[in-house]
């Protein structure tokens, strides 16, 4: 057959595209920027119905993957759930093409939050068509490359596991390999048309379940639950609404708050279940994944910590003329000694914020020569802080060990 799929570069379609061409399919893949010979321009924000109808000529079947958690600009669910596809499938009609896979999302058909409620409205209009169509309605789609598992690995591998009241929320989830199977099944056209599927692997699971499976799966013990209360959820899920990339906003959050467990018998019935998500051989790698996603954040903080209190520490804190006498000792005296601790903790301050704004490989090596430098002249001229019961002086072989640390993981120059 020959397939064309809208939304051929994200998460599931992009893994739709390879399973049909394994299975021996003609792949279209509709992106908005195509750079490949395989490749048509479907840009659902710009709907160009005449193109779309000229792409989809001589097509057997075609597929809308399109879908956003989060809507930015002119990418709105208003635009990419209804509007765009509306469009789309009526090129569909025009185009001769009789098999439609619309991929819409649990709940869409009871749903109020918009982005619930724009994939709806799609579903509503394609049924209307004179289309063999079928509709699948997957649940949390996981996957090696989606971003809903590689936030799951992530919390999975903290040593605590902050959840939103306590993570008793139901979820339901299916394998992206499962879902692709099924839409390639759906393609036949033995398959009877007309249906509209709820896709899910197995019973649904808490939130805690859930994490708890991952983190079982990735080798790490278990860990206690910090429930996070509503009201701190809330916080976030407003900052989240103004950070790129994230998955948590007041919308996510709405629908997490109202999820409910569906009923009835699980489809695909053979697909996978939460526990077999990470296989043994796939388990060490993303393992490593997992805590490299915060490792490198939280290190930073620390370290940015360390040098600004240093420098609070060095101008308010610790008397004045104390620091001056030690300078004395390292042959400092008078305005020199001043200028030179002043300077001092400007430079560690300036180091703190650059730490947290403009990380990278020359500003770990410049860390680590000064700190070298520090804790050279201090062992030379000031040797009683060598045997301090405290360990002044000792404790910058561990900032040392964070900053190599940071160099050989950092990409930036």
């Amino acid at each position: 057959m020959r397939i064309l799929i809208a939304g051929a570069s994200g998460f599931i379609g992009s893994a739709l595209g390879r399973t049909l061409s394994a299975a021996g399919h003609q792949v279209l893949r509709g992106v908005r920027r195509p750079q490949a010979a395989d490749e048509v321009a479907i840009d659902f924000s710009r709907p160009d119905p005449a193109a779309w109808q000229q792409a989809l000529r001589g097509c057997d079947a075609a597929i809308n993957a399109v879908g956003i958690l989060r809507e930015r600009g002119e990418q709105t669910f208003s635009a990419l759930h209804t509007r765009g596809p509306q469009a789309f499938f009526s090129a569909c009609v025009a185009a001769g093409v009789r098999r439609i896979v619309q991929v819409s999302a649990q709940g869409a058909d009871r749903g109020t939050a918009p982005f619930l409620a724009s994939k709806r409205a799609a579903d509503d209009f394609l049924r209307g068509l004179p289309l063999d169509w079928q509709i699948v309605r997957p649940a949390l789609v996981h996957g090696e490359a989606g971003a809903s598992a590689r936030a799951f690995r992530l919390l999975a591998s903290l040593p605590l596991t902050p959840l939103p009241l306590g993570g008793h929320q139901k979820v339901h989830c299916i394998h992206i390999d499962d879902q692709c199977g099924e839409i390639r099944r759906l393609l036949d056209p033995a398959t009877p048309a007309g249906q509209c599927l709820e896709l899910r692997g197995g019973e649904a699971l808490t939130l805690r379940e859930l994490i708890a499976t991952y983190r079982h799966s990735l080798g790490f013990a278990p860990a206690p639950v910090l429930p996070l209360p509503g009201w701190l959820m809330a916080i976030a899920a407003r900052v989240g609404e103004h950070l790129p990339g994230g998955l948590l906003d007041t919308q996510t959050w709405r629908m997490l708050q109202s999820a409910d467990a569906c009923v009835g018998t699980p489809h695909p019935p053979e697909a996978r279940r939460p526990a077999q998500f990470i296989t043994p051989s796939e388990a060490p790698c993303l393992r490593q994944q997992a805590l490299a996603a915060w490792r490198a954040p939280l290190l930073r903080v620390a370290l940015a910590a360390v040098w600004l209190i240093t420098a609070w520490v060095s101008l308010f804190a610790y008397p004045i003329p104390d620091s001056l006498a030690l300078l004395a000792r390292t042959g400092l005296n008078g305005t020199p000694a001043l200028v030179a601790l002043i300077g001092a903790a400007l430079l560690d301050a300036a180091f703190g914020l650059a730490t947290l704004l403009a990380p990278g490989r020359r500003l770990w090596l410049a860390q680590m020569a000064l700190i070298v430098g520090y804790s050279a002249v201090i062992a030379v001229c000031l040797p009683e802080f060598l045997i301090h019961p405290y360990g002044p002086l000792s404790k910058n072989l561990t900032i040392l060990a964070v900053l190599i640390l940071l160099y050989a993981e950092e990409e930036r120059p």
